[in-house]
């Protein structure tokens, strides 16, 4: 399998997943990109899978659909456009030869999903839109701290050889946050420095890996001393609260410039 991020509008990655003839795309917000890599590579698309009802994430779908005849997998508890399965968390779907768990991810949005499948060419894969970033999270624009924090929590227990494919590359701003959060955090510096060598070779930073998001994304580390120490002196949170702790260090990546 081929696994491609297809980069649109300033800061997105629309996913293809190919096996040489078929192909998968995730959240397309923008479909002449995907129908460039399409015809330039000889594919046929079968599936469209969507995580939310954002416009940067559906924008293309329907395009795609009439022009490709892909069919549309997507969250059964959002505006996303028909026709399509609705699927919601627990629900599993085929593509590509490929079992793919649903699971719900509220938090970015209401009825926000992920897609896991347990392996592709070895490994897990997980596409998480916009609930999961490397070191980052997504906006709570329709969800509670502690419905994200619940969804970043079943997230986190995934294998650590999960292969994370977020919506966008935040990667740097991120983890620029992630220092102010944990400045002492040698993994995180190191993982920081990685990442800048890549951008500054144009390259992406995604796939991030889950084991390295456990070790240097603050969002994923609620419980931790360090990022609890850091809330409390932020806004006073209780360090014995996760999510007082997690709502605290989200509202100060609001803010964070």
């Amino acid at each position: 399998m081929t696994l491609i991020p297809v980069p649109a509008f300033q800061d997105n990655y629309l996913w293809v997943l190919h096996d040489g003839q078929r192909a998968l795309v995730v959240d397309p917000g923008d479909a002449q990109p995907v129908l460039d890599l399409l015809r330039r590579d000889g594919l046929q698309l079968d599936t469209i899978l969507v995580t939310h009802h954002h416009a940067d994430h559906v924008g293309g779908v329907d395009r795609l659909r009439n022009e490709t005849g892909a069919r549309v997998i997507g969250t059964g508890r959002e505006r996303i456009p028909e026709p399509l399965r609705k699927v919601v968390g627990g629900d599993e779907v085929e593509a590509l030869g490929i079992r793919f768990r649903v699971i719900d991810v509220p938090g970015h949005t209401a009825g926000h999903i992920a897609f896991l499948a347990d392996d592709v060419d070895g490994r897990p894969l997980l596409f998480c839109g916009d609930t999961l970033f490397s070191g980052g999270c997504g906006r709570l624009f329709e969800g509670t701290p502690a419905q994200m924090l619940a969804s970043l929590d079943a997230l986190a227990a995934l294998p650590a050889s999960t292969r994370v494919c977020c919506a966008h590359e935040y990667t740097l701003s991120n983890l620029r946050f992630a220092r102010a959060v944990e400045p002492a955090n040698q993994a995180l510096l190191q993982y920081q420095q990685q990442c800048e060598a890549l951008r500054q070779r144009g390259q992406p930073t995604l796939p991030a890996v889950l084991g390295e998001e456990r070790r240097i994304n603050p969002f994923l580390r609620s419980r931790e001393p360090d990022v609890a120490r850091a809330a409390q002196a932020f806004n006073g949170a209780d360090p014995r609260d996760a999510v007082a702790v997690f709502a605290a260090i989200r509202q100060w990546k609001n803010d964070f410039r």
